[in-house]
């Protein structure tokens, strides 16, 4: 079955959330933003099925998502488990990240990306 990407009925969110986008979300589609990460290229705010990502590679099939302090709560983890499952299973690998490893250790953030794409693209 194929799945619904960047679905029309999403469409307002996904503008909606680029427009209010976090100061960590910046942070990081400052560095992925017209292909400056090993010259492949991101989305933010994409649709998948009925979910949408922060960041998306559709050549290296990899999401990047930025969690606050609520995805703590045991809610929101059992909704994110759900989430990662679903695209687990579309053949997508989903990166985590905290927001404040992204402000107090971009670089970081950024090799463990690479690494992950250099492991997907590996034979």
């Amino acid at each position: 079955m194929q799945l619904p990407i960047n679905a029309p009925s999403l469409k307002e969110n996904r503008i909606k959330l680029r427009k209010n986008q976090t100061h960590v979300e910046f942070l990081l589609w400052s560095k992925l933003r017209n292909k400056q990460l090993l010259g492949i290229k991101f989305y933010r705010q994409y649709s998948i099925g009925y979910y949408i990502v922060d960041f998306y590679c559709h050549q290296y099939k990899l999401v990047i998502e930025l969690d606050g302090g609520q995805h703590n709560e045991k809610s929101r983890k059992a909704y994110d488990d759900k989430r990662t499952q679903f695209l687990n299973g579309q053949g997508i690998v989903v990166l985590r990240f905290w927001d404040n490893d992204v402000i107090n250790n971009i670089k970081g953030v950024l090799e463990v990306i690479k690494r992950q794409i250099e492991e997907r693209n590996s034979p």
